[in-house]
């Protein structure tokens, strides 16, 4: 009997591994095609005020990805899907595109809007869900600031950041600079004057006077004339839309008083309306004659190929956010983690069309460099032509953290 058992025990025992043997056996394929997609959830504005900037960015997004794979649009062996959501620049339909983004896509992560307010409603979903956001080309600071959570990274500058870029333009050409300012009086015009006032007086220059008209002005005449009457050495405008103060900023000859009229250069549909500032100097985040190296010129020629015209701001951004995405998974070798993708992003450098860039830890926010420009006629273009001055340092507009200091890290 005991034999019987023994004899019996190892049929079944040499079973057993006939059978899992040849389990393996029969899935052992190649891995890369048994890896489920990478799903990112792309939000913008491909309708609504900010179609334009979103187009670009969604745009921008899938070169970025087409560049940093190689043209394979996969990563550590798992493909990239993009999952793309009308935000119609409405902060309620972000919300809930995202949520179907989240809910029935399953996507492992969010990118986008072109909307500050747009951001602002995703933050407390990326939150809630533990997903990653990240930001492009939104610019608000509280994204990063007061309204700050771990899931958020900002590839974009903030308006912070383009505060201290002017900042440094005017005191790198005039170290005992007296300036003014000329801004809607809107949360985008104060929130614009506020972080460059800081930086002014950080970098030792003087404020001399602000004006605000209303954001559906349409006659400057009464704030020009006062901002005149100060003398300062630099006015420094920013606006937006098509009542812009431009014209009549000359009319009144601000420049022949000495003042000299800056602003950031804008995207190029608004360069058009700018004819009238010819040797201006300012600054920009970004124009694709003005950054100068291999990535920016791959960009400028695949999107003349593809779309018949030079990329714009937003779509340099867009190619910055996917190409930080594809950095970070490649470090993590596809895992989606979320707690491993904070982990890799904090402090993470780099590469964009405008060089390169890092993700400061506390606050999330990617430190870049920005241009200084001279705005110049060019025949056979139809806009105004930001050239090239210098290459403002990342190190050179680092703008102040803002993060709460209760803020979960």
């Amino acid at each position: 009997m005991k034999r019987k058992a023994l004899a019996l025990m190892m049929v079944i025992m040499l079973a057993t591994v006939f059978i899992v043997t040849g389990c393996s056996q029969d899935t052992s394929v190649d891995p890369g095609e048994t890896k489920s997609p990478i799903k990112i959830g792309g939000l913008t504005s491909l309708s609504g005020a900010l179609q334009d900037y979103g187009t670009q960015m969604q745009r921008g997004f899938m070169l970025g990805l087409e560049y940093a794979t190689d043209g394979t649009m996969t990563v550590a062996g798992r493909s990239l899907e993009v999952i793309w959501e009308d935000t119609t620049t409405v902060p309620d339909v972000a919300r809930e595109r995202a949520l179907k983004l989240l809910d029935e896509d399953k996507v492992d992560m969010l990118v986008g809007p072109a909307s500050s307010a747009d951001a602002a409603a995703l933050l407390g979903l990326a939150e809630e869900y533990e997903k990653l956001l990240m930001i492009e080309p939104a610019a608000a600071d509280f994204l990063t600031g007061a309204n700050w959570n771990r899931y958020a990274f900002r590839t974009g500058r903030s308006t912070a950041q383009d505060a201290t870029a002017m900042a440094a333009v005017i005191m790198h050409n005039n170290p005992n600079a007296k300036v003014a300012t000329l801004a809607p009086d809107s949360a985008f015009g104060h929130s614009s004057v506020d972080p460059f006032v800081a930086a002014l007086a950080e970098k030792g220059g003087e404020l001399l006077i602000q004006e605000f008209p209303p954001a559906d002005t349409t006659d400057f005449t009464p704030f020009i004339l006062r901002i005149r009457q100060q003398k300062p050495d630099y006015l420094y405008v920013i606006w937006a839309g098509a009542n812009n103060p431009w014209g009549q900023l000359m009319e009144l000859n601000l420049q022949e008083e000495g003042i000299q009229i800056t602003t950031g250069a804008p995207e190029i549909a608004a360069l058009r309306m700018m004819g009238d500032l010819v040797g201006m100097h300012g600054f920009t985040v970004y124009y694709h004659g003005v950054a100068q190296n291999p990535i920016n010129e791959w960009l400028v020629a695949k999107h003349k190929e593809k779309y018949n015209s030079p990329p714009d701001i937003f779509t340099s951004g867009g190619m910055a956010a996917a190409m930080a995405l594809v950095t970070a998974l490649e470090k993590t070798e596809g895992n989606t983690d979320t707690e491993l993708l904070i982990k890799t992003l904090r402090g993470m450098a780099f590469d964009s069309p405008t060089g390169k860039r890092w993700f400061r830890e506390e606050d999330h926010q990617a430190m870049q460099p920005l241009f200084e420009i001279r705005l110049e006629e060019v025949n056979g273009v139809d806009h105004i032509v930001p050239t090239l001055v210098r290459v403002i340092p990342a190190e050179e507009i680092i703008p102040p953290i803002s993060v709460p200091a209760n803020a979960k890290r």
